[in-house]
């Protein structure tokens, strides 16, 4: 747990000197003096909407385990993306599983599962994206070698998700095989997870259900790419139409890995890399990244704190659920 901690500050404080490397800051405050916020209010709204949406797709996901009402669902979310946001390394992942435990009759790994399986489909959403964007606007090698690894690695988790849940026998005497040398109530244990971590990959099995979540994937991150075009416009940038799209995959890359607390420095330097490849300056691209950070992370500061008395945790049962 220290561990991760360190990397992911120590690589947020990276970034951040990446990002403000060589800016002329009274560039950045001029840009500040130049937003159109009338354009801003458009992305508050939608950033709330997505809130719902996701909250209202892990509950179609967790739906084949077990029901769960939707004002629920939107508290845990909302406490949960506080914490991924709050706690460095993304091991905030841990909070709304844990969170959903308590709210109903659920185990933590079935509701990691199915943490799971919402963070493949939103992989392959963005990765769907990234490829329709290609035929409008030329990427650079490196962000299409990205793209490439990527989707290997979410075509990999998908194939054994699917695997599992199909051939779950067979899944259960490969686990039992490589741990054969472990005392036999540790293998007890061990497959009695292993079953519940399956469940969490039921959506797989309900065609019309994932049929469902797919939808709400596509709809949440065109959404997303649509706020970002209003960014666009609060700072009357003029950029080609795949530019929302650029900017959204890159930021989706750059927050995905270990991060400080709030991804700050991801978000930042992610922001600036994806509007260079359009020509905008750095010290404007900087100021576009810190009030879309402000916009997108403080929803998500409001939303959490509104439900975090009825949804408490702490670190210590973060880290007790990660062990």
């Amino acid at each position: 747990m220290k561990k991760k901690l360190a990397v992911g500050i120590t690589l947020g404080a990276i970034l951040v000197y990446l990002s403000i490397r060589g800016i002329n800051f009274h560039d950045v405050a001029q840009g500040f003096r130049t937003i159109r916020y009338g354009y801003v209010l458009p992305v508050l709204i939608i950033m709330f909407i997505l809130q719902v949406l996701k909250s209202v797709r892990w509950g179609v996901i967790l739906s084949p385990i077990v029901k769960v009402d939707q004002l629920s669902l939107f508290s845990v979310t909302s406490v949960g993306f506080l914490a991924i946001i709050a706690i460095p390394a993304r091991l905030g992942e841990l909070a709304r599983p844990y969170l959903i435990t308590k709210k109903c009759h659920i185990r933590m790994s079935a509701a990691v599962g199915t943490i799971l399986v919402e963070r493949v489909f939103d992989c392959l959403t963005v990765l769907l994206i990234f490829l329709l964007a290609l035929f409008f606007t030329p990427f650079p090698p490196w962000l299409i070698r990205s793209g490439i690894v990527f989707f290997l690695i979410t075509l990999v988790i998908l194939i054994g998700m699917i695997f599992m849940i199909l051939k779950r026998e067979v899944s259960l005497r490969v686990l039992n095989s490589t741990c054969r040398r472990l005392p036999e109530r540790y293998n007890l244990k061990l497959n009695h997870l292993f079953h519940q971590f399956i469940d969490g990959f039921k959506i797989i099995t309900e065609p019309k259900l994932l049929f469902y979540v797919i939808s709400l994937s596509i709809v949440t991150w065109l959404m997303d790419v649509v706020a970002i075009y209003f960014m666009f416009l609060a700072f009357g940038l003029t950029v080609p139409l795949a530019a929302p799209f650029v900017v959204m995959i890159i930021l989706m890359i750059g927050i995905s890995i270990p991060a400080a607390p709030g991804f700050v420095g991801n978000w930042h330097y992610s922001c600036i890399l994806g509007l260079s490849l359009f020509g905008i300056p750095k010290a404007e691209a900087l100021t576009f990244s810190v009030v879309f950070h402000v916009i997108c992370v403080g929803i998500i500061i409001i939303l959490g704190l509104i439900f975090l008395p009825s949804n408490k945790f702490s670190l210590s049962d973060l880290s007790r659920q990660e062990n």
